[in-house]
């Protein structure tokens, strides 16, 4: 591809994460938002006339014909990441696909299969990878200053925050899970990734839904459909054992009676010669010193310019070097076995071991 082409970019979806991404791009100046589509047109029409996008396509089997585009932004329910970004894929469009990766394993490893049939790159939207403070948490892992990781906590708990009740959030056939699948994908994503990508093996977990059936925890995202259901979770919590060992406990929710961490995102990680915190965009490293106790905290630079940023500079660069992303389908599959595993074996009440044959 020529060093000073302007990547040409086409959204899927229309919606809230659709509209961020739009925004986003604007600040990459290698690429540009050429075209969008949206089930409900009026909705990409008015987000085109917003970013001055000069195309409208009426359908996404439509947008993946035109000739002009290099790549899509795949930003729609979770049922539907596995059909468009296989569909982009065969089109010959390189995918920057909405986390969760899929609404199950098994459509994950069809789009695993799809993009190893393509010559085109696929990365995952996990956004969190790209926050200063994690970046800067990696970077001293990468050079050995933590030593091996052997343990990582994580979670969100939300204490009124489901989203959407009634709509596609909350039935598990079209989002696949609930807060799990939701919020726990990024905290689970990050933490594999803090933690080498050593392989998930094995899952214990149990979910809970105590909040939603009786239409208590409602948040602020989305509009309610009171109609609609809920048959998801409210609160999931997993122990994962890696391959190299190391353990990683995940505890998320969107409603429950607490107030731990003021509902922020947490992590922390145990290394044999250091240790980090992550809570909300706050972090610290732990050390030892001459036999004290020794830490450093992190900050956000000024004028940081954002994680999502980032993320989308590094998917332009991918296309342009012929590189793998970061977020790679791979690591979306790792994310997508666990999460199946965990409500597996909240249903069976037993450990899960995962399958990793694709």
């Amino acid at each position: 591809m020529p060093e000073n082409k302007i990547i040409q970019i086409g959204v899927i979806g229309a919606g809230n994460i659709g509209n961020v991404h739009m925004n986003e791009f604007k600040k990459v100046p290698e690429a540009a938002i050429v075209a969008v589509t949206d089930v409900y047109l009026p909705l990409a029409e008015s987000r085109a006339k917003e970013h001055g996008i000069p195309k409208v396509h009426a359908s996404y089997e439509e947008l993946l014909q035109d000739p002009n585009l290099d790549a899509v932004i795949i930003a729609v329910p979770n049922e539907m990441h596995a059909p468009i970004a296989i569909s982009a894929l065969e089109a010959g469009k390189h995918v920057l696909l909405e986390k969760p990766m899929a609404i199950n394993a098994a459509s994950a490893k069809q789009i695993i299969r799809a993009h190893r049939a393509s010559d085109k790159i696929l990365m995952v939207a996990h956004q969190m990878r790209w926050e200063a403070i994690n970046l800067q948490v990696k970077e001293q892992i990468d050079k050995g200053s933590l030593g091996q990781i052997y343990n990582v906590k994580a979670g969100w708990m939300r204490r009124k925050g489901i989203p959407g009740w009634g709509t596609w959030f909350t039935q598990m056939s079209k989002s696949g899970g609930g807060p799990l699948i939701d919020i726990g994908v990024h905290m689970l994503d990050l933490s594999l990734h803090l933690m080498g990508n050593a392989r998930p093996v094995s899952v214990f977990g149990t979910t809970y839904a105590e909040f939603g059936p009786k239409r208590k925890g409602i948040g602020t995202w989305g509009k309610p459909d009171w109609n609609g259901t809920y048959d998801v979770e409210d609160l999931a919590t997993a122990l994962i054992k890696l391959d190299n060992g190391s353990t990683l406990t995940l505890d998320v929710s969107w409603a429950a009676h607490t107030d731990m961490l003021d509902n922020q995102p947490y992590l922390y990680v145990m290394g044999s010669e250091g240790g980090a915190t992550l809570r909300g965009n706050k972090g610290r490293l732990f050390t030892e010193l001459f036999d004290r106790t020794a830490e450093v905290e992190l900050s956000v630079p000024d004028n940081d310019e954002g994680a999502r940023v980032r993320q989308s500079r590094h998917f332009v660069e991918c296309i342009r070097e012929g590189k793998e992303p970061i977020t790679s389908g791979l690591s979306g599959l790792a994310n997508n076995l666990v999460l199946e595993a965990i409500y597996e074996s909240s249903r069976t009440g037993s450990v899960v071991t995962l399958d990793w044959n694709i």
